[in-house]
């Protein structure tokens, strides 16, 4: 008679070899007169499902041969499966459809599995294997949600993070400093009111490797960024966070702010307007956002912003934007923020003056093209090749196209002009944060201020007050508060590069 062999080695009980468990199969095929066609194993499956590449394979295999070979081998039932009812019900179908029995070394050939006495055996032994898997599955939980209370992170390491193992082979995670700058612009970002999908876009140039519509949202909720561990609950428990043993990327301040600020329910986005910077950032004391618009009096158009709790309080948009500018006038930066300032726009601007040249390059070989078919058409129309009705139609088409094209190198000239300007401004030791707010449009104007106040920026009793103040800016704290009352001040350690970066 003939018979196959199956291994199986589970990746948590290494305690039966897959050279132990094929040598005693030999022995007992040998003992047994069974001649063995093949064996197949298993390193690493679960028990749980027959959905196991070797075992597929096997079955694949007593198909082909099948009337050939009239038994299965297996160490123990265990190593066959250690779920009860599937393991029944694969035993019968090997049994019904290729007549094979599927017996351990324990058991003796020729076993009836008719037997009332067998099927109970059989079904007691594949019980107790199914209560061991249990028992394996809740020790590894248990001691995944201990290693957690510990603050250890387990499994593959997030986006911003490394697997590294230690010299007592412990795992753990460490910081990947190119990612974690990433990570970090993704989080200032979203705080700053940018799109997550905007954001996806940025990022993805800088190397961002994570694909799909929630790759953002899937890092903006991760908690290990800001150095947290979240340990799942249980029926008598809740989910918690513990504090991690790895370092953190952001600060938890942050994190939290994140996490406030995708739970709120959406609402309308101010429309940008270069009349109205600070509409949807200034907040009435009600707690309203204000909005804005013109009205009109008795001989022009008068700029206002208004709360629609109180919409007979009017507030002159001229009166605001000048108290405002007064706070942004007396903002200054310290000596290496300037530099490190310089450090970041010097490449930007580099490589904008790069993009242009070759869009200048692109327009004029444009136009030294359509000259050329001016010219060409010119030819044509004094040979009389063509008719004057074709001559006029294209004339008109290509002395537009050309004058556009000239319109465009003319704008891109002023436009070098006025960089020059800026930049000149920008790279100088006086740049203040004025300087940079008045050059910047409604958009750029709309993320500094919330990267100075965040929500906070509130207007009350004809003057501002903010529970936000950007820490980076702190040495502006004494004249600030002359002008603007600052309920409570920021106080997050950052780097030098950080403070700037946010």
């Amino acid at each position: 008679m003939n018979a196959v062999g199956y291994l199986r080695l589970s990746t948590r009980d290494q305690s039966k070899s897959l050279e132990y468990q094929e040598d005693i199969i030999r022995n007992y095929c040998h003992n047994n007169h069974l001649k063995i066609l093949e064996i197949f194993s298993d390193n690493g499956q679960s028990s749980y499902t027959f959905d196991r590449p070797d075992y597929l394979a096997l079955e694949q295999f007593i198909k082909k041969h099948k009337g050939h070979c009239q038994y299965l081998v297996v160490l123990d039932h265990d190593r066959f499966s250690r779920n009860l009812p599937d393991a029944l019900i694969k035993i019968a179908e090997l049994e019904r459809k290729y007549e094979v029995v599927v017996i351990s070394t324990n058991e003796r050939v020729g076993l009836d599995t008719s037997d009332p006495d067998v099927f109970m055996k059989r079904a007691f032994d594949y019980l107790m294997a199914n209560r061991e898997l249990l028992n394996i599955r809740a020790r590894v939980r248990l001691g995944r949600i201990n290693a957690m209370e510990h603050g250890r992170y387990l499994g593959k390491a997030p986006y911003g993070y490394l697997n590294v193992k230690s010299e007592r082979q412990e795992c753990y995670i460490e910081i990947n400093q190119a990612q974690a700058k990433i990570v970090r612009r993704i989080f200032r970002d979203y705080l700053l009111g940018i799109d997550p999908g905007v954001i996806h876009g940025i990022v993805k140039e800088s190397g961002f490797s994570n694909y799909g519509k929630n790759a953002i949202h899937n890092v903006l909720r991760n908690c290990t960024y800001a150095g947290l561990i979240k340990v799942p609950g249980n029926k008598e428990s809740l989910d918690k966070h513990v504090t991690a043993i790895h370092t953190p990327i952001i600060s938890e301040h942050d994190f939290w702010a994140v996490q406030e600020k995708l739970c709120k329910i959406k609402v309308r986005v101010s429309r940008c307007s270069e009349d109205f910077p600070l509409r949807g950032l200034i907040k009435c004391y009600c707690g309203r956002m204000l909005t804005a618009g013109w009205s009109k009096g008795r001989n022009k158009y008068y700029l206002y912003y208004k709360c629609t709790g109180h919409p007979s309080a009017n507030v002159s948009g001229n009166i605001l934007h000048e108290k405002f500018e007064k706070i942004l006038k007396s903002i200054t930066f310290l000596p290496h923020q300037i530099e490190l300032i310089k450090q970041i726009i010097k490449p930007m601007l580099k490589a904008a003056r790069i993009v242009e040249h070759r869009l200048d390059k692109e327009r004029s070989r444009k136009k030294t093209s359509i000259e050329r078919k001016i010219f060409e058409l010119e030819g044509k129309f004094i040979d009389n090749l063509i008719e004057h009705s074709v001559y006029q139609n294209w004339s008109r088409k290509l002395n537009l196209e050309r004058s556009i094209l000239d319109e465009e190198l003319k704008a891109s000239k002023a436009g070098k002009a006025a960089l020059q300007f800026y930049i000149d401004n920008l790279l100088s030791d006086k740049v203040g944060l004025f300087g940079i707010y008045k050059n910047c449009n409604t958009e750029q104007k709309r993320m500094m201020i919330h990267a100075i106040f965040r929500d906070t920026l509130t207007w009350q009793d004809n003057s501002f007050t903010a529970s936000f103040f950007n820490p980076s800016l702190n040495h502006n704290l004494k004249t600030i508060l002359k002008m603007i009352s600052i309920k409570s001040a920021c106080s997050v350690k950052v780097s030098k590069e950080e403070a700037m970066i946010n």
